[in-house]
């Protein structure tokens, strides 16, 4: 199944790159989610198997092989965000769905040491180029917290359509918290996110809602298929 969505894959834009998360991650992963506790905890669902802030390693170990687990069902696509070769971040796409609905979720954190740098967005557009046009998958979803406006201007600058409010969706910080979901389809982009962005980050500006595309660019992003390493 893995092998059918084209996974494992590394793809590249500028210094930003996703390529897939290996076992070798925990230490870098431990060490960032340590530093970000304080950033990441009001956004991150309650989840004692990687906790936030665990001086041991086991519990990052033990998340990242469920995640491989998943990848290799054809259900996952985890990633670390890289920059410049470094350790970033994370992404997902998860909560596959084949069939008739094609669809998934996209999430994502980033470090707070590399926030600002437009970092997150670039790579959310690959992935969901990457999803849409090699995949084959037809609707990527991200459902934010309300307050969390950091992770909902990426959504607005891609042009995500907000989509209305999923009451009491995930366990955070010690509560059940709303979501507001966003979503795209492959209806919205028949030149593909990445170059939109590029095309409207140089220009400054934020793409329209699920909108209209001009013409011109190649769908996806450059990249290599290198195996769990």
């Amino acid at each position: 199944m893995s092998r059918r969505i084209g996974w494992p894959v590394t793809l590249n834009e500028g210094p930003v790159g996703l390529r897939p998360l290996r076992l070798r991650d925990a230490g870098p992963l431990r060490a960032a989610r340590v530093r970000n506790a304080e950033w990441l905890r009001p956004w991150e669902p309650t989840h004692p198997e990687m906790p936030l802030s665990s001086s041991s390693i086991a519990p990052y170990i033990a998340m990242i092989q469920a995640v491989r687990r998943e990848a290799r069902q054809g259900i996952a696509m985890p990633w670390t965000v890289t920059y410049e070769g470094a350790f970033a971040g994370q992404l997902t796409v998860g909560a596959i769905v084949w069939g008739s609905a094609r669809s998934a979720q996209v999430g994502y954190w980033i470090d707070s040491a590399y926030a600002g740098r437009g970092i997150t967005p670039t790579a959310v557009a690959m992935a969901v180029d990457y999803c849409f046009f090699t995949v084959g998958l037809h609707r990527i979803e991200a459902n934010i917290r309300p307050e969390n406006q950091a992770s909902r201007r990426v959504a607005e600058k891609l042009g995500f359509r907000e989509e209305g409010v999923r009451k009491r969706q995930l366990h955070i910080d010690g509560a059940w918290r709303d979501h507001i979901g966003y979503a795209l389809t492959v209806e919205d982009l028949p030149e593909g996110l990445l170059a939109r962005w590029r095309r409207a980050h140089s220009e400054g500006r934020d793409l329209p809602p699920g909108g209209t595309s001009a013409s011109g660019g190649t769908p996806g992003s450059s990249g290599s298929q290198p195996g769990w390493s």
